[in-house]
């Protein structure tokens, strides 16, 4: 008999349909009952694992369960537990949206909550199980590191040694350990459940492949080298597509997809085809889009990819290629209320760490010569100098084309592992950064954070920016709320709109802060 391995995953919701994944142990035919009606889809094949996305149509109304069957035996939902329900996304728009970024996967022993802290995802979990439907999200937004591929559990590299002792020996080398990496990231029994009934959106960050991912060309020159990173760019890739991707894509944009057509209608493994589709996403970005738009009655939602499709050409570095920036400026020209905008990097940082990312890109694109652009180059890797800011040219085009809309921009960010909130100077645009989900900083880095980014890069910022010739932003910004450190998630409450962020108490959570918006 079938079982499941991952999910039931609730994904893309709208307010008349619902699609959820599953990842089951061998081919079958995956059925939900939900609403009174009956939905059903095969499994694909790649890598020999074994997946489907079932879409559930023309809903009228909540669900207040769904159950799972695999060839006729029912998988779904687990004794114990509460029910799996669908909850539409209203027609004017969510009332409350989760988000946040930077989650390991650790057990809750006590040795590893000294180390990693509770998941506040699970923590938030288990608080819905008793929660009222006021406090429920309409929309989870996962916004990178939903894995680390470069830094795996005690337990995950247990499972790597005993499988191999080829290079990278720590690290993820292939689809069949980001399957297992994935697993374990998503069937701890509250997490399982959370996933289950609450829609999600993601994107991927710099951990999902692996650090550093695409902050330079000499970054991937030197990947290029190790021998490993080719098979590893493929595998993740394609991980990336089967697990987080297509779940983000509306039922009529999956069908659409030629990729996920030929899988389902091949009917063998089509480890090839995902091989060479993911192949050519890292070596040609503009052949795929990552990012990908929704309609939410009183916003439009732009996920950015931020990663997979860079321009790296030295002296012209962009954060966006051609062929994604106008993707990106059709999509913030059409009508919406505000925009709700996710980056895995922050847009906004504090001013002075932006004045030092525009400074030492100037540097690695050779403003004092070779020499100084080699140090710079290092510089910028080992400390992580690859936000917009260090690509001041997108980061210039997108500060105009968003300050011209003259409408509220909320954008949305992880990746710091540490939250706050800015807000431009002149106009209703807002940096809601929410870091990390698990994966808190030691006592010393946060101090440290705190003396750099906020203490000696406010201070010097500004003049190596003007001591490399470069032109100021285009609008200034403060820091309004933060920074705090804990392991968080944060909501946004509309009409409001209003930012909390939630810290966890073990198994409930309580309120770090609340910032009113607009």
């Amino acid at each position: 008999m079938p079982e499941l391995v991952v999910g039931p995953m609730l994904r893309y919701v709208d307010s008349a349909s619902a699609s959820i994944f599953v990842e089951t142990d061998e081919p079958c035919t995956v059925h939900i009952e939900a609403g009174g009606g009956s939905y059903e889809s095969e499994t694909f094949t790649v890598h020999d694992h074994h997946y489907a996305i079932v879409d559930i149509t023309e809903l009228s109304q909540n669900v207040g369960s769904y159950a799972v069957t695999l060839d006729g035996e029912q998988v779904w939902p687990l004794e114990g537990r509460p029910p799996s329900r669908i909850r539409l996304v209203p027609p004017d728009g969510p009332a409350r949206l989760m988000f946040g970024s930077c989650r390991t996967t650790a057990p809750h022993d006590t040795a590893h909550l000294l180390t990693h802290g509770y998941d506040v995802l699970r923590s938030y979990g288990c608080h819905l199980a008793e929660a009222g439907d006021e406090e429920w999200p309409d929309l989870l937004l996962l916004l990178g590191d939903q894995v680390y591929a470069d830094s795996p559990s005690p337990e995950m590299l247990d499972y790597i040694h005993a499988r191999r002792d080829t290079e990278p020996k720590n690290e993820i080398a292939d689809f069949e350990e980001y399957a297992e990496l994935y697993r374990r990231a998503w069937t701890d029994p509250d997490i399982r459940w959370l996933l289950s009934t609450v829609p999600s959106a993601m994107i991927f960050d710099d951990h999902d492949l692996r650090d550093d991912w695409n902050t330079s060309q000499t970054w991937r020159e030197q990947m290029a080298e190790t021998g490993w990173w080719s098979r590893r760019v493929v595998a993740g890739l394609g991980a990336y597509w089967v697990y987080q991707h297509l779940g983000n894509l509306s039922p009529q944009e999956r069908a659409a997809d030629p990729l996920l057509r030929k899988l389902l209608d091949g009917g063998g493994d089509g480890a090839a085809e995902l091989d060479a589709f993911a192949s050519q996403a890292d070596a040609e970005p503009s052949s795929n889009r990552w990012s990908y738009s929704r309609e939410l009655g009183h916003a439009r939602l732009i996920m950015i990819d931020t990663r997979c499709a860079r321009q790296l050409t030295p002296g012209d570095r962009r954060m966006l290629d051609p062929s994604e920036w106008a993707w990106l400026e059709e999509e913030v020209a059409k009508p919406a209320e505000r925009l709700i905008i996710g980056s895995s990097i922050p847009f906004l940082l504090p001013e002075g760490v932006h004045g030092v990312q525009n400074w030492n890109e100037a540097l690695c694109d050779g403003a004092w010569g070779r020499p100084v652009a080699r140090v710079s180059e290092s510089f910028r890797q080992a400390v992580d100098l690859e936000h917009w800011a260090a690509f001041r040219r997108s980061f210039e085009d997108l500060s105009k084309l968003l300050a011209a809309l003259g409408k509220p921009v909320l954008i949305l960010s992880g990746d710091v592992h540490y939250s706050y909130v800015a807000k431009a100077r002149t106009g209703p645009i807002y940096q809601i950064v929410c870091s990390p989900i698990r994966n808190p900083l030691s006592r010393l880095l946060r101090w440290a954070n705190v003396f750099t980014q906020f203490g000696i890069a406010t201070l010097i910022g500004g003049l190596l920016a003007r001591s490399a010739r470069l032109p100021r932003p285009p609008f200034r910004w403060r820091i309004v709320k933060g920074p705090w450190f804990q392991n968080a998630v944060a909501t946004l409450t509309f009409p409001g709109p209003e930012a909390t962020w939630y810290e966890s108490t073990g198994d409930d959570v309580r309120k770090i802060a609340t910032l009113r918006l607009e």
